[in-house]
């Protein structure tokens, strides 16, 4: 009988731009598990259901009716996305042991009054359309246990590049940018990892306002324009980004309002300029946070970058200049022969690893969760 040591991860980010599907081998048990990635495509959403996505950001929109639907239209998408990953590859399916499904935020808010979060893809239908196992809603379990729900992909980062002598952050530039940092010989529970701010997601909405693109490709708008100080400086003074781990955040802070609020401030400056202005703030909140957060509690050696961001010249040049104040050396996923683009699709391939094996998989300090806890939902 076939091994069954394949997982398959399904990843949909706060840009939703469509479904990132990894399958990886794991073998070698669970502190520090071997994983090579063995298959990995993305798929656009069809444009009408990316109109329908971005529309469910909107609370007012988000009725009962639609999210149902929805919720049931993804899972139908992801369980295709999976199927199309298997077969394109000629993957053995008695290999696989199950799917780890992150899901589509829709709201996410871990400091309201009944703390909630809301990832949308049906599990179900996932396990129904591919004959698989599948775990989802794997953020839920950790609000319940009084975490932020997020961020999560901390724990697969540790288990796969923690160092004994060698301190890193492996800094994800999706829509949000995120830095998990792994000082030199920490243990698990030593992990420190945090939502830093805006990744793409400024860049993204603006470009959209401006000139009608989902993204600047390359950076190649901010190229062309200047950072205005002043803009910057301004932009700066979000609150967010002076509080202290464990923090998360998303659309609800980063989102229509933030981008108006930022129109407003720009008035008078050419798109281009303004391009360049907030790919620069990415990248200070990024430098900023290590001053401020990581530098107290030590040096690190380097910064890996994974994500979109990572794609984006501009965007990675500012980032080295601010970390070179700081004497920290900056690579991409692809440097460290990895790839930017699998590498949260393949760690909810490897959260999908624990929770069938019925091991938590969270980190209290990097969530701030009371204790450690098994994530997601198990669909037969």
């Amino acid at each position: 009988m076939a091994e069954k040591n394949i997982y398959i991860g399904l990843m949909s980010g706060t840009s939703a731009d469509g479904i990132d599907a990894a399958a990886v081998e794991i073998e070698g048990g669970y502190e520090h598990p071997r994983v090579r990635l063995a298959a990995y495509e993305s798929f656009s959403y069809p444009a009408e259901v990316r109109e329908q996505i971005f529309a469910l950001f909107n609370p007012e929109n988000a009725t009962s009716d639609v999210l149902s639907r929805m919720n049931f239209l993804l899972g139908k998408l992801y369980g295709e996305a999976a199927n199309r990953l298997i077969d394109m590859h000629g993957i053995d399916r008695g290999r696989i042991a199950a799917i780890g499904s992150h899901g589509q935020t829709v709201y996410h808010e871990p400091d309201g009054d009944v703390p909630n979060t809301l990832q949308i893809g049906e599990g179900s239908v996932i396990a129904r359309l591919t004959g698989l196992t599948c775990v989802s809603d794997f953020r839920t379990a950790d609000i319940a246990a009084g975490g932020n729900g997020a961020p999560l992909v901390p724990f697969t980062e540790y288990a796969l590049f923690a160092h004994k002598e060698k301190s890193v952050i492996l800094q994800n530039i999706g829509g949000i940018a995120n830095s998990t940092v792994l000082f030199a010989g920490c243990r698990a529970e030593e992990v420190f990892a945090f939502d830093n701010g805006p990744g793409n997601m400024i860049i993204d909405g603006l470009m959209d306002h401006f000139f009608g693109k989902e993204m600047d490709s390359g950076g190649a708008v901010a190229a062309t324009g200047k950072v205005c100080h002043a803009l910057l400086d301004s932009l700066m003074e979000e609150p967010y980004y002076k509080k202290a781990p464990p923090k998360t955040t998303g659309r609800e802070l980063f989102g229509k309002a933030y981008l108006k609020g930022i129109l407003d401030k720009a008035e008078g400056l050419c798109p281009e300029d303004v391009i360049a202005t907030v790919t620069a703030l990415t990248a200070r909140v990024i430098g900023e946070s290590y001053r401020d957060f990581v530098l107290p509690r030590g040096k690190v050696d380097e910064l890996i970058v994974g994500g979109g961001g990572s794609y984006n010249p501009t965007l990675m040049g500012f980032l080295k200049e601010y970390m070179s104040a700081y004497g920290v050396e900056v690579y991409t996923q692809e440097d460290k022969g990895q790839s930017s683009d699998a590498k949260e699709a393949v760690a909810f391939a490897l959260l999908a690893y624990y929770t069938m094996a019925g091991l938590p998989s969270n980190l209290p300090t990097a969530t701030g969760a009371r204790y450690p806890a098994v994530l997601g939902k198990i669909s037969l």
